[in-house]
């Protein structure tokens, strides 16, 4: 299957830099609050994580359970998003927040539009992932982002079944050197399970070597995740990563090489 190239990926030019969950450093993780600091910061793009809670509906939220964010220690994946939807998601980072909820895929799309590119995380265990990649797919037509959004997972079967729906959509495989992710998420050998647009490798897995391997060898451009250090930044652009996804990304942005891409 023909991947979609990450050069069409939103008519831009590297390097992409995406604000991981929002603007993560301003404001509460995933939350409306979060995009909207990113997109007044002048971030081009941002990450968010995506699941499907039990009355189906695609929620903005990186834990399989609620409790870190909320407070209510239950499974998103046990809950109907008529009671998500009235948790507190922001207390635990500010209080000035309290007021910030779970959103819904499509609502931060309607919120931000094609004012950013997307780099959306879905979050799902097992090998049938096709309910919730019918619906990323949908939301992202629906708003019209297919060249403004790429999909991304740890979970290759994620992947796979959004290609299989889409394949004009980007995708890229996540990966990082966590004990607790299965052995194929820990060094990229999911790339070879598919023909993806990128990598999307841990800050600590982007050398030079890897760098060489993935881009001149296999042809996979590589997003580094998650680099908030300005220093470190500029080495793994200089290394020849593609694209960053960072916690604090306005420093980041002032760096020459984000300069030459506007």
């Amino acid at each position: 299957m023909r991947s979609a190239r990450l050069e069409a990926f939103l008519e831009a030019r590297a390097p992409l830099l995406f604000a991981h969950r929002g603007y993560s450093r301003r404001a509460p993780e995933n939350t409306l609050a979060a995009f909207r600091e990113a997109r007044s910061a002048g971030v081009p793009g941002v990450e968010l994580d995506v699941q499907r809670c039990r009355s189906g509906e695609l929620v903005v939220v990186h834990d399989f359970d609620l409790a870190r964010v909320t407070g209510v220690r239950r499974a998103v994946a046990d809950a109907d998003y008529a009671d998500i939807r009235t948790l507190d998601a922001g207390s635990w980072f500010a209080p000035r927040f309290s007021r910030e909820r779970i959103p819904r895929l499509g609502a931060v799309f309607d919120e931000l539009a094609d004012s950013v590119y997307y780099d959306v995380e879905i979050k799902a265990r097992g090998r049938d992932c096709r309910a919730i990649a019918r619906g990323v797919v949908d939301e992202i037509v629906g708003h019209g982002l297919t060249r403004r959004a790429l999909v991304s997972s740890f979970n290759p079967f994620a992947i796979l079944a959004a290609k299989r729906i889409a394949p004009e959509i980007p995708t890229a495989i996540i990966y990082s050197g966590d004990r607790d992710l299965p052995y194929f998420a820990r060094h990229g050998e999911a790339r070879f399970l598919g023909r993806w647009s990128a990598v999307k490798p841990s800050r600590r897995k982007v050398t030079r070597i890897g760098v060489f391997v993935n881009r001149r060898m296999l042809g996979y451009p590589v997003i580094a995740w998650t680099v908030d250090d300005v220093a470190l930044a500029r080495e793994l652009l200089d290394r020849g990563a593609s694209g960053l996804v960072s916690n604090d990304p306005a420093p980041i942005l002032r760096l020459p090489q984000f300069a030459r891409a506007r």
